[in-house]
């Protein structure tokens, strides 16, 4: 999935869109997505300016992105429809080592309860097959219309 889908079941946009490629998506199982750091980024400005980290805050953003995507999809619904999913909740996160420019993050997120209006899945950051986040989430459906 390129980015011009992607957007189609998301709403963010840049800056704030942090999910570049979809490589993998099994519907009602699990999601494998890219995104890529640059030193373009907004965000290095001021985080920080002399040795540029991203915010482990913003890698927790694009695995709840990424579980979005799988929602929609494994719900058959869009944006469109009128939903959309907001991440309701994080638990047991863990942050392993950085992500500096250049690296590029492979989000692997697996659902482990869905249901009609909320999902529940484990999410995994990785940078060179190692691992540099790790989390539960919590996304939750909003009817927007």
């Amino acid at each position: 999935m390129e980015v011009t889908e992607i957007q189609n079941y998301l709403p963010h946009r840049y800056p704030f869109l942090m999910v570049d490629r979809v490589l993998e998506l099994e519907v009602q199982k699990r999601i494998v997505a890219i995104k890529n750091i640059t030193i373009n980024e907004p965000i290095f400005q001021g985080h920080f300016p002399v040795t540029p980290v991203f915010p482990g805050v913003l890698i927790v953003e694009a695995l709840a992105q990424a579980s979005g995507i799988l929602a929609f999809k494994s719900l058959e619904r869009s944006p469109e429809d009128g939903y959309i999913y907001y991440l309701a909740g994080t638990d047991k996160t863990k942050f392993k080592r950085s992500v500096v420019p250049g690296d590029q993050l492979r989000l692997e997120v697996e659902i482990i309860n869905l249901r009609n209006h909320w999902m529940k899945s484990s999410g995994k950051a990785y940078v060179d097959d190692k691992l540099v986040c790790s989390s539960m989430l919590t996304c939750a459906e909003h009817r927007v219309s």
